[in-house]
């Protein structure tokens, strides 16, 4: 088996030889091309020069060798029909017609035409490069060549100059690698004699570390594991009591079911019943049995639907779809729609003209519980109160202590005496769910014995 010192030698050479493999491979592909396409750029000045200068020539065959011996590149002059009229390397007269070659067609439909192919005349690869001019009114086609070994010498001679460098640059990451590898060792022998000393209960042991602040840390970290291990016993105690208050909290939302679906269910049984065993009871009897039957069901399939709508705000399953409306309508319109339930108490409305852009169906639930709970709770008026900032629902009931205060917006949290929320301690939590997802929160001000406030910022919901 390796050890780590070895590993990290190999594997730190073996990624840096691939990444020099991988660097290699691709500069060369780039430098190839970049000197073909410097090639291409060097034989299309000339051509350009040999247009400008082809009209003036007198004697085309002596101008294409004048341009060979300067720039030693193989000239040829191709007419319309594709016959060599000049040729600077071998004997035209022997050469085949070149109209159908590449380089001259793309010289048709471009201004250049480029190809690399292999020469029968010449017997070796070359660049070519074409470009159709006017000479004496008639079309001719200018075509150049350079052997691509030329070409590929100097490519081949850089190349040679970087795989030295990269040779250079392997050996000296074998060494620094080496140097590494001998620190690693140092300080790994170290933390074994460390974990040795540990084991043996000596936690304090002085801890040589010399080169890698890793190991180091990793001793502090050794050394604090036995207050962890204290600790984790902690952990488990508190680990223990929370399962026992979630629990709690399931046996108490079972028995806010219970308690809430009791009568109702109890009522719809009773009817039920009722209907069954006595066939002769009158029509308008028989119609209050099933209206109250009705009554019941309802009642217990809004329970089960706030339960459902909890659920889901409370993992974000809703979405909000804001719409602009005017706060203090739709205020108005839950209190109306609570009036027949209270009617020995008032409901003051003291509010501002107000348009939120917010999700309307939301917002009347959250005024919708906030008002029905002051309603339960307060013997006397309730007074709601909106301005351009916030939304504030003020009664003088029995109000909470201060120990339920933090409490009473948690789910199925109920407080003994108030029974908040028919018991079964959703309202409220709803409520901050819904202005959470408006970038909103509810605050509660209450005194025990003199009544509470329930209110919430708008500022984050108005017309922008």
């Amino acid at each position: 088996m390796l050890k780590i010192h070895q590993i990290f030698i190999i594997k730190f050479l073996l990624l840096f030889a691939g990444a020099l493999l991988a660097s290699s491979i691709i500069s060369y592909i780039v430098l190839k091309d970049i000197v073909i396409e410097y090639s291409k750029e060097h034989l299309e000045s000339v051509i350009n020069v040999i247009e400008l200068n082809i009209e003036s020539q007198k004697d085309i065959d002596k101008y294409v060798g004048e341009v060979k011996s300067k720039n030693a590149l193989r000239v040829t002059i191709i007419n319309s029909d594709g016959e060599i009229i000049a040729e600077s390397d071998t004997d035209k007269s022997g050469m085949d017609n070149h109209g159908n070659r590449y380089e001259v067609m793309q010289a048709n439909n471009n201004e250049f035409g480029y190809i690399i192919r292999y020469s029968n005349t010449l017997k070796v690869d070359h660049l070519f490069v074409a470009k159709k001019i006017i000479m004496g009114g008639t079309h001719i086609y200018v075509r150049l060549a350079i052997p691509l070994d030329r070409v590929m010498s100097n490519f081949y001679e850089l190349w040679s100059k970087l795989l030295l460098v990269f040779s250079v640059i392997i050996l000296i990451a074998f060494l620094v690698s080496k140097s590494i590898s001998r620190r690693i060792v140092h300080d790994v022998e170290q933390l074994t004699i460390f974990l040795d000393n540990i084991s043996n209960k000596n936690y304090t042991y002085p801890m040589q570390i010399r080169y890698f602040y890793e190991f180091l840390h990793i001793s502090q970290l050794l050394k604090n594991l036995v207050k962890r291990l204290k600790n984790r016993e902690k952990q488990k105690r508190k680990y223990t009591a929370k399962l026992r208050l979630m629990n709690k909290q399931r046996n108490d939302i079972l028995s806010a079911l219970s308690h809430e679906f009791k009568n109702p269910l109890a009522s719809v049984l009773g009817y039920a019943q009722t209907l069954k065993d006595d066939l002769e009871l009158s029509g308008a009897i028989r119609e209050r049995f099933l209206g109250r039957i009705i009554t019941n069901s309802e009642k217990m399939t809004k329970m089960l639907d706030r339960l459902a709508l909890s659920v889901k705000l409370e993992n974000n399953d809703l979405e909000i779809k804001p719409t602009q409306f005017h706060l203090e309508q739709l205020a108005q319109e839950v209190i109306t729609t609570l009036a027949p339930k209270y009617r020995e108490q008032s409901i003051l409305l003291e509010a501002q003209e107000v348009i939120l852009n917010a999700d309307k169906t939301m917002i009347e639930l959250v005024l919708n519980n906030l008002i029905d709970n002051a309603l339960k709770y307060s013997q006397v008026d309730v007074k709601v109160v909106i301005d351009s900032k916030r939304v504030c629902v003020i009664d003088r009931g029995v109000g909470i202590q201060e120990e339920h205060l933090e409490k009473v917006t948690s789910k199925f949290y109920r407080v003994k005496k108030n029974t908040w929320d028919n018991s079964m301690g959703l309202g409220l939590a709803m409520v901050s769910y819904v202005l959470k997802m408006h970038g909103s929160e509810l605050e509660i001000e209450s005194e025990y014995g003199k009544g509470s406030t329930f209110s919430f910022s708008i500022e984050t919901m108005r017309k922008k």
